[in-house]
């Protein structure tokens, strides 16, 4: 087996397991991880692949999205108040240590995510 082949399936199981607890856990956002897997899978083994757009994880999660439909509002606003919450974590912390220029990255990155999650993502359905 190749080395890449072998660190894409690692990669694709580290995505999985996280997504699973996110699944589970409201402060940490599933979609992100889950999309990492179904690349990593992609890139690594067509049958790890298929296997995984076959589950249910992947069905609940993703396939509306890959499939270009887009996102649930209830699903946006999740991803949306997960990172928001994560992100002022880091904010804080570094704006203690006096990090300023570190924090104007940051606040970019949260509002280029903020307007992505906003206009850039379809939203179906009801919450």
């Amino acid at each position: 087996m190749k080395i890449k082949r072998l660190l894409w399936i690692i990669l694709g199981f580290i995505g999985l397991g996280i997504g699973a607890v996110g699944v589970v856990l409201p402060m940490l956002p599933a979609f992100p991880f889950l999309l990492l897997a179904a690349f990593s899978f992609g890139k690594s083994s067509e049958r790890l692949h298929k296997w995984f757009i076959g589950t249910k994880l992947y069905k609940n999660n993703l396939e509306s999205y890959v499939k270009g439909q887009g996102m649930t509002l209830y699903t946006k606003i999740k991803v949306m108040v997960t990172v928001t919450l994560l992100m002022a974590f880091g904010f804080f912390m570094m704006f203690r240590k006096d990090l300023y220029i570190p924090c104007a990255i940051l606040g970019g990155v949260w509002l280029f995510h903020i307007v992505y999650f906003i206009w850039g993502v379809k939203t179906y359905g009801e919450c």
